[in-house]
This record gives C-alpha cells, sequence and structure tokens, in this order.
C-alpha cells in the first residue's frame, strides 16, 4: 500500500515532493525497471570492488610483515581501505534504498548513509593530497629512501580519519526521517536557525574536499614531472628514476580516475542544495548516475595499482600462471635428444627396428668408459715417452739439494 502510494505521489510530481532534498540514496520512483538495475549496478561494483581491494590490502598487508613498509605504500593501504568500507557498508545500502519505494532502514541508517559515505570520499582525497607530496619527495630524489617511523605513518593517518569525520559532519545533524503525505522519508531537513551556516557550508564543503585538494595533489605531480625533465638522463641512479617515474604515473592515473568520476557526484550535490524557487529540478537519472560512478572509483583504484605497480609484480605473475593456456611438457618428450630426431625419422621410414637396451649393454658391441675415454682424449707419443721416461728414471737435478752451485760452475765453464 505504502509502495502505491509513492509511486502515485511521483507520477503526479508534486512540486513539493520534486523540491525535497532527498538522504541516503533515497529516490522515489515508480519504474521497476530503474529500481532494479541501478541496485544490479551497485552490486556489481561492489563484488568487483571488494575483489580488487582484498587483493591489494592483502599484499601490502604482507610486504609490512616483512618489514618493507614506506609512507606510500601506507597510503596505498589507506584509499584501499576507504574503498573497502565504501563498499561494505555505504554501497549496499544504496542498492537497498533504490530497489525500495519507502525508506525502510531506520532512522541511523538514514543520519549515517551520507555523512559516512562523504567521509570515506573526504579521506581519500586527503590521502591523494599526501600521497602526491610523498611522490614529490621520492622524485627529488629517488636514490635516498626516507625514513619515517611507523608512528609518523600513523599519525599521519589518523590526522586524514579525523579531518575526513568532522568535514561532513553538517550531513549527519541535518539528515532525518519525515513523514511527507502519509509515507515515511529520509530527507535533508535544515532548521530555521542554521540556514546561515549551511549557506557557508555548501560553499566551503566542495572547496576543502573536492577542489583544494585537486588543486594541491595537481601541483605537486606537476613538481615532480619537472624533476624528471630537468634530470634527464644524466643520473646516476637510473633505476631508482625508472622507478619513481612509473609510481608518478601510477598515483596520477588515480587522481585523475578519482577526479573525473567523482565530478559528477560533486555537481548533483551543488546543484541540489543551491535549488531555488523557480530553479530546474537536477534530473533523478543524473543524481542516480553521478553516485553510481561514485561508487566505480572503489572498483577502478585497486585495477590501476594491480596493473601499473612494481610492488605487485608477483600478483602480475601468478595471474599469468592461472590465465595461461599453453599446455605443461611432457617428460617423456623431454627425455629424447634432439639429435636422435634424424634417427628416429630414418627407422621408421625404412621399418628398421632399433636397437634394444639389451643389445646396448652386451660388452662387444660397445666399448667400455676408459675405451671412451682414450678415444675422446688422444695421448701424443712423445709426451707419453716423456713421462714415462720422467716416473721411472728421476732426473739428477730434481734430487740435488744445491742446484744452484751447479749452475754456477757451468757459468764459470762456459766465462773461460
Amino acid at each position: 500500500y505504502l509502495s502505491a502510494t509513492i509511486a502515485c505521489n511521483f507520477s503526479t510530481m508534486n512540486t513539493s515532493l520534486a523540491r525535497l532534498h532527498f538522504a541516503g540514496g533515497y529516490q522515489p520512483s515508480d519504474s521497476k525497471d530503474w529500481r532494479s538495475i541501478l541496485p544490479a549496478f551497485l552490486v556489481a561494483i561492489c563484488l568487483v570492488g571488494f575483489a580488487g581491494n582484498l587483493c591489494v590490502i592483502g599484499i601490502l598487508l604482507h610486504g609490512i610483515w616483512k618489514g618493507k613498509s614506506s609512507m606510500i605504500n601506507s597510503l596505498i593501504l589507506n584509499l584501499s581501505l576507504a574503498d573497502l568500507f565504501l563498499l561494505l557498508f555505504s554501497a549496499p545500502l544504496r542498492a537497498a534504498a533504490y530497489s525500495k519505494g519507502v525508506w525502510e532502514m531506520g532512522w541511523f541508517v538514514c543520519k549515517s548513509s551520507d555523512w559516512f559515505a562523504h567521509t570515506c570520499m573526504a579521506a581519500k582525497s586527503l590521502t591523494i593530497v599526501v600521497v602526491a607530496k610523498a611522490c614529490f619527495m621520492f622524485a627529488s630524489n629517488p636514490a635516498k629512501q626516507v625514513s619515517i617511523n611507523n608512528c609518523a605513518i600513523c599519525m599521519v593517518l589518523v590526522v586524514i580519519w579525523v579531518m575526513a569525520c568532522l568535514l561532513p559532519l553538517p550531513e549527519w545533524f541535518f539528515s532525518t526521517l519525515r513523514y511527507h503525505e502519509g509515507v515515511e522519508m529520509c530527507i535533508m531537513d535544515v532548521p530555521a536557525l542554521a540556514q546561515g551556516f549551511t549557506s557557508i557550508f555548501v560553499k566551503l564543503y566542495p572547496l576543502l574536499v573536492f577542489c583544494l585538494p585537486l588543486l594541491f595533489a595537481g601541483t605537486y605531480f606537476w613538481k615532480a614531472y619537472c624533476q624528471y625533465q630537468h634530470r634527464g638522463t644524466k643520473t646516476q641512479n637510473l633505476r631508482s628514476q625508472i622507478r619513481s617515474r612509473r609510481l608518478t604515473m601510477m598515483l596520477v592515473s588515480v587522481a585523475i580516475t578519482s577526479a573525473v568520476m567523482w565530478l559528477p557526484e560533486w555537481i548533483a550535490w551543488v546543484w541540489v542544495w543551491h535549488l531555488k524557487k523557480g530553479s530546474p529540478v537536477p534530473p533523478q537519472g543524473f543524481i542516480a548516475l553521478s553516485q553510481v560512478l561514485m561508487f566505480s572509483i572503489s572498483s577502478a583504484n585497486p585495477f590501476i595499482f594491480l596493473v601499473m605497480s612494481e610492488e605487485f609484480k608477483g600478483f602480475k605473475d601468478f595471474w599469468k600462471l592461472l590465465t595461461s593456456k599453453k599446455p605443461l611438457p611432457d617428460p617423456d618428450s623431454q627425455g629424447t635428444p634432439a639429435g636422435n630426431s634424424q634417427i628416429i625419422s630414418d627407422n621408421v621410414l625404412s621399418q628398421e627396428p632399433l636397437p634394444s637396451e639389451s643389445d646396448k649393454e652386451k660388452p662387444g658391441s660397445s666399448p667400455s668408459g676408459e675405451e671412451k675415454t682414450n678415444k675422446e682424449i688422444p695421448v701424443l707419443p712423445d709426451v707419453e715417452q716423456f713421462w714415462h721416461e720422467r716416473d721411472v728414471v728421476p732426473s739428477e737435478q730434481d734430487n740435488d739439494p744445491i742446484p744452484w752451485e751447479h749452475d754456477d760452475s757451468e757459468i764459470a765453464g762456459c766465462c773461460k
């Protein structure tokens, strides 16, 4: 009954319903196809992103356990954890909200859904700024590994998550459940006293979370690129320079992908928050597509890491081993030397049997090991006679304890 009521209300497009600011991914719709396609897309994104982020996190944790921790690897791990949190706790709730015509997930989920999603996205945005700074430091001197202890890394991660939790906090306060035309909905309800604060918040929040981090990250990446151009090939550590350049290209790809796929969500967010009387309402299709693209970032990032990073070379080799279609070598075929192929083919064509193993083992059929050695290494007769005489009749000079006296006498005789 409630679903039919909200569908009827939406089909008539009441002005008050169309201009409501829905929260938690709740979008009332009377189209059954629309309510089934969007959840299917979100479920597919969750499955792909969950598998990819688990691989990235597992490989990075294995490296940390081996003592190969670094600032950049820790920041990449933080990005993967934020993606994993989004796919585990936020995307499934959005899929459930899209599939239903009414809100049935309670007050707490309504208040925390948008706040949690934007917290994870803000943590990713701030992490990209810090990783761009670390990349610039590594590009400035790739031969020198900047040693940062684990306490400093933990402090940086804690600061990132604290700031990410505080920035979207107004969304927690303004999200609530309201009954509209007899139907319970999750909407943004801003009190009259908070109108001034909200007008400042909707202008500062996109700048602090999206625009400024993107600007700072682009600046650091550009400085890193200038370092490569200035250094050129005049470096004593070419391998470190190549590794630093690949790392920069990977992180730039992550930053550009996140910015492009997150931009529609920010356009929809600013459009809804600045909606005024008489202005056009953003289409539901655009709002839904922007949220799907935002969650798709969590599936694109691990793919970029696994393809472009040298840290995951072992995973790529293992994946190639699993996906290779080459047959295993036959041990029987390896036992036959390449030189016997012509003999085997001639015997097959002439239909003559090959010699058996028993014939090969007969005494008269093949020479012994010593005879083979003598045939392989011939001894010249002069050399053999020399060593025979030396062994039988040792020379006097070998038994002479003072051979230098004889040499002097011979020299004196020659002088006379």
